[in-house]
């Protein structure tokens, strides 16, 4: 058994994670922090975990996370990074849900979070957790940067056309959806049900952080430059991540055939027939990544559609299916779940 440790179990994420953890068959919660909610049991404040999860969350201070096989933190960002090092020295490996460790570049990282890094020697030994590509590194990792939910969505929609060199690198264009959840459980006004539902907007269009996090990576991946333009989109819905990827043809290939190639074997990634439109409802509450390739009126821009559950393949889903990985174990093991409809 994996003796397991969740701070920040009160977020959307958490109380997902606890969702799964709680049906794994080699997980044994030992600690759910929260500073605010401490002493109350769990399934007080979720009462979809009751009979399943039976412990109380506790103050992080008061923890034994240090006697945990692996801690995740489920937390916002700027948190994981002041705990990480003590955790690391007492032999704790960690999956980070937040964004401290997913962007290599400390000052880029700071430009867009707006803080100083607590740990930034830590930072190149963290491995970026998209088990698609970094699945050797994660098995072997002491921290693994979980990815964000809308740069799991684009990159792996683009990851098989920027492998084969067969698109323009620095003119794609990633056109990306999120359900509320993406915002995190907190109040803030422009998440209230009055302002989201019936409502359609684009936001950090200027610029966002996970374009950053998503050029970083595709670029190290590919080892050459990107060049993205990423517009986020708030929808009313509340999970789900749709994201439409445009790239001009460089290299004429058998395009399905070079992602079912590409994607074969892979548990959670799901090439559809040709002409397929995906939605995110067929991913919900699943750690599945669904994908179809279009190339309209047989043009020079294929259009990819790529689908998941952002609080799942795009958060906890992942972040377990890298715990898998780092234990040895299957790693699908605990994430089989069909997904939910309606």
């Amino acid at each position: 058994m994996v003796k397991i440790g969740v701070v920040g179990g009160t977020g959307y994420t958490g109380v997902e994670l606890l969702r799964i953890l709680a049906q794994h068959p080699q997980a044994e919660l030992r600690a759910i922090t929260s500073r605010k909610e401490a002493g109350m049991p769990v399934s007080e404040l979720f009462p979809s975990l009751r009979g399943h999860v039976d412990l109380a969350f506790s103050d992080p201070a008061s923890s034994a996370l240090d006697q945990c096989d692996v801690v995740f933190f489920a937390t916002p960002h700027a948190v994981a990074m002041n705990d990480a090092r003590r955790l690391v020295d007492a032999g704790v490996r960690i999956v980070d849900i937040s964004a401290d460790f997913r962007i290599q570049n400390v000052a880029e990282w700071e430009k867009w979070y707006k803080v100083k890094h607590a740990c930034p020697e830590l930072i190149p030994e963290a491995v970026y957790g998209l088990p698609e590509v970094n699945r050797n590194a994660v098995r072997k990792a002491r921290i693994v940067a979980n990815p964000g939910c809308y740069p799991t969505a684009v990159q792996l929609g683009l990851l098989p056309l920027l492998e084969a060199r067969a698109v323009d690198a620095g003119h794609l264009i990633a056109d990306a959806k999120s359900g509320v959840s993406g915002a995190g459980r907190k109040a803030e006004i422009h998440t209230l049900f009055s302002e989201a539902s019936d409502n359609f907007k684009a936001y950090g269009v200027p610029g966002h952080r996970h374009g950053v996090e998503i050029v970083e990576c595709l670029a190290r991946i590919v080892g050459s430059e990107i060049g993205l333009t990423f517009v986020p989109h708030l929808t009313p819905m509340i999970r789900g991540i749709h994201a439409t990827l445009y790239a001009r043809i460089t290299r004429e290939l058998d395009y399905q055939k070079l992602y079912e190639e590409r994607y074969a074997g892979e548990p959670f990634v799901d090439v559809l027939p040709p002409g397929s439109h995906p939605d995110t409802r067929s991913v919900r509450a699943a750690n599945t990544c669904r994908i179809a390739i279009h190339r309209p009126q047989g043009g020079d821009t294929l259009v990819v559609l790529s689908v998941i559950d952002n609080l799942v393949k795009g958060a906890s889903g992942q972040a377990v299916q890298n715990m898998n990985l780092m234990f040895g174990l299957e790693e699908s093991l605990g994430l089989t779940h069909v997904p939910v409809l309606p």
